[in-house]
């Protein structure tokens, strides 16, 4: 399977320190990385899309894991951006479960192929549980991308 994941996500997109207490915060913390990126062609925009769909359902999917994310043309291609929390960040409309790993991702609504290929890869890769401490415990946003190429291999 190609790399889906790892060559859309860079490191400095990867904040492995939130400071946001709440799943809102969080989202807004990791997403604010992508202000500026040529894909984005409208923060606000992508924004407003991320809280939208939020408000159809809860992207967060147990085990610490999240996938806050929204088909938009507020973006021109796919972008990703994380956030990691080794404390938990609150999900409030979750049942108050805490979200370790929270992974941002905008598409724009025609590549609905490639929006679905990346969503399910990472539900699969994120099934490991030691995959999810490595990437929890990574040092540095280059060490995070290893650990996820490396799995993405294996798929």
């Amino acid at each position: 399977m190609a790399k889906v994941i790892s060559t859309k996500l860079k490191p400095y997109l990867i904040t492995l320190d939130l400071q946001a207490k709440t799943h809102e915060e969080a989202v807004y913390e990791i997403a604010s990385t992508l202000k500026g990126d040529p894909l984005v062609t409208d923060f606000d925009g992508f924004y407003a899309a991320l809280q939208a769909r939020e408000k159809l359902e809860s992207t967060c999917l147990g085990k610490g894991i999240a996938f806050p994310h929204a088909r938009t043309d507020a973006v021109k291609g796919m972008v990703i951006a994380v956030g990691c929390s080794e404390a938990g960040v609150l999900h409030a409309r979750a049942d108050n479960q805490l979200e370790n790993l929270i992974f941002v991702i905008g598409t724009p609504k025609r590549m609905v192929t490639e929006y679905l290929s990346a969503v399910g890869a990472l539900a699969r890769l994120l099934k490991d549980d030691a995959l999810r401490n490595k990437l929890l415990h990574a040092k540095n946003g280059d060490e995070f991308l290893f650990y996820l190429a490396e799995a993405e291999d294996k798929l």
